[in-house]
C-alpha cells in the first residue's frame, strides 16, 4: 500500500471531545447537529451546481477538517459550506464562479427558511458583501489547512475491494451507497461523508468498515481465516469503530440550522455585522458621536441601545462619559469658532480667484507649449521636403550628365569606324596599282 506524506490530517477521539467549539461552550449534540446540516448543505448546492461527486465529497472532508481547527461559535456554517463547494470545485479541476455559488445557496437558504425567493442582483451592495465573506472564509480556509488541502477518499478502495472480495451485485450497492449520499435522498441514512471518520481513519479502515455493514446488512459472510481486514491494511477495532458511528447516524432526525455564530451568515437577507464585536462598539460610538448636538435625551436612547445590542456596560458608560466632555468643549469653543469662520471668510472668496487666475495662467502655457510643437513640426516636414527636391534635382542632373556622356561617346565610336573604313580604301588603291 502507498501512503502519501501530505495525507497526515487525523486527529484522536480524545481530541476531537476538546475541539474548539466545545471549549466555546457547544454540547456534542449541537456540534454534530451542524456538521451534518453543513454537509447538507454541500451535497445540495453540488447538485444545483451539476457537480460531480467528488467535488462534493472533497467539499464535506474539507469543511470537517475546517471546524476541528476552528469554532462553529466563530465562523458560521453557512458561509464556510459556501467556501468549500467553491474551492472543492477548482481542486477537482471543476470550478465554478463565484457568482453561481452565491445564488445557489441564496435559493437554498430561501426554501429551506420559508422565504419569497427573490432573485440576487448582482449589481447590488449585498452581493458585493457575500462575495467579500466568499473570498475571505476561503482564505481563512487555506490557511488554517497550511495550503495542503490533498483528500484521498475510500470510494476508489471499496470498489477494488468489493472486486477483490467477489461480493454480490447487491452489496455492492449499498456499500455505494453508504459511500456516498444517494441513499440519503431515498430515504432516511446518510453517509459516511456526514461524520467525523475522514478525520479519524485513514481511506482504507473507513472503506473495510463500509464493506463489512454492507455484508453484515445483506448477511453476506465474509472469508475470516485468515481475516479480510488484514490483506487491505485495516486492523478489527478501526472497522468496528466505522460501523458503530454509522449505526448511530440512522438514529439521528433531519439536521437543523441552530444559531450558535455570533457573526451571522445568512444569504437570504443582508447582513453587515461580518466585523468584530469590538468593531461594533466602536461604530455605535461613533454613531453616538453625531448625535450630541440633539441633546441629552438622545444621548440616553442611543446609550440604551447600545447596551443592549452590545452588552457591554463599562465601555458604554465610558463613551457616554466622554461624549458629555466633548459636548462641553464643543459648547466653550463654539463663540470661537464664528469667529474664526467670518474672519477667514473673505479669505475663502478670494481663493476660488486665485485658482481660476492660476489655472488661466496654466492652460495658456500648455498652448503657447503646443503651438512651439506645432511649429517644431513644420519646419520638419519642411526640411523633409527640401531634402527630397534637392535630391531629385541632383538625380536629374546625374542623368544628363550620363546622357551627354553617351551621345560623346557614340560620336567617337562614328568617327572612328569613318576613319577605319578610309584607311581600307587607300589601302586596297595601292594594291590596285601594284597589280597593275
Amino acid at each position: 500500500m502507498i501512503y502519501t506524506a501530505i495525507d497526515t490530517f487525523y486527529l484522536t477521539e480524545e481530541q476531537l471531545r476538546n475541539s474548539p467549539s466545545r471549549k466555546e461552550g457547544i454540547d456534542e449534540a449541537t456540534e454534530t447537529m451542524l456538521r451534518i446540516y453543513g454537509c447538507d448543505l454541500v451535497q445540495e448546492s453540488g447538485i444545483l451546481l451539476r457537480l460531480p461527486q467528488a467535488v462534493m465529497a472533497t467539499a464535506q472532508v474539507l469543511f470537517h477538517r475546517f471546524y476541528c481547527k476552528k469554532s462553529f461559535a466563530r465562523f458560521n456554517v453557512k458561509r464556510v459550506a459556501a467556501s468549500c463547494v467553491w474551492l472543492a470545485s477548482k481542486l477537482e479541476e471543476c470550478p465554478r464562479k463565484a457568482r453561481q455559488i452565491l445564488i445557489v445557496f441564496h435559493r437554498m437558504e430561501c426554501r429551506r427558511e420559508n422565504l419569497p425567493i427573490e432573485h440576487l442582483d448582482t449589481s447590488s451592495k449585498k452581493y458585493v458583501d457575500l462575495k467579500a465573506h466568499l473570498i475571505r472564509t476561503e482564505r481563512h480556509l487555506l490557511k488554517e489547512m497550511g495550503f495542503i488541502c490533498h483528500v484521498e477518499h475510500p470510494h476508489k478502495f471499496i470498489s477494488s475491494y468489493l472486486a477483490t472480495l467477489e461480493t454480490p451485485p447487491e452489496l455492492r450497492q449499498e456499500a455505494w451507497n453508504l459511500a456516498n449520499d444517494r441513499q440519503y435522498f431515498l430515504s432516511s441514512y446518510t453517509s459516511i461523508l456526514r461524520t467525523t471518520l475522514c478525520v479519524r481513519f485513514k481511506s482504507e479502515v473507513v472503506a473495510c468498515g463500509v464493506v463489512y455493514a454492507a455484508a453484515r446488512r445483506f448477511q453476506v459472510p465474509l472469508p475470516e481465516n485468515p481475516p479480510w481486514w488484514k490483506a487491505f491494511d485495516a486492523d478489527k477495532s478501526g472497522i468496528d469503530e466505522v460501523c458503530r458511528v454509522l449505526a448511530q447516524l440512522y438514529s439521528l432526525p433531519k439536521a437543523q440550522y441552530i444559531p450558535v455564530c455570533k457573526e451571522g451568515g445568512s444569504f437570504a437577507t443582508s447582513n453587515r455585522s461580518w466585523d468584530s464585536p469590538n468593531q461594533s462598539v466602536s461604530k455605535d460610538v461613533s454613531l453616538l458621536g453625531t448625535t450630541t448636538n440633539e441633546g441629552a435625551g438622545t444621548l440616553k436612547v442611543s446609550s440604551t441601545s447600545v447596551s443592549q445590542e452590545v452588552g457591554k456596560d463599562e465601555t458604554v458608560k465610558a463613551a457616554l462619559d466622554k461624549l458629555k466632555e466633548s459636548k462641553r468643549s464643543d459648547d466653550e469653543s463654539k463663540g470661537n469658532t464664528i469667529e474664526e469662520l467670518s474672519r477667514e471668510e473673505p479669505d475663502s472668496k478670494l481663493m476660488p480667484d486665485h485658482r481660476t487666475e492660476a489655472g488661466g495662467e496654466r492652460n495658456k502655457e500648455r498652448e503657447r507649449g503646443r503651438d512651439r510643437e506645432r511649429e517644431r513640426e513644420r519646419e520638419r516636414e519642411r526640411e523633409k521636403e527640401r531634402t527630397k527636391s534637392r535630391d531629385y534635382d541632383r538625380g536629374r542632373e546625374s542623368d544628363r550628365e550620363r546622357g551627354r556622356e553617351d551621345t560623346e561617346r557614340d560620336r567617337d565610336k562614328v568617327k572612328e569606324k569613318g576613319h577605319r573604313s578610309r584607311d581600307r580604301g587607300k589601302d586596297s588603291g595601292e594594291d590596285l596599282t601594284i597589280i597593275a
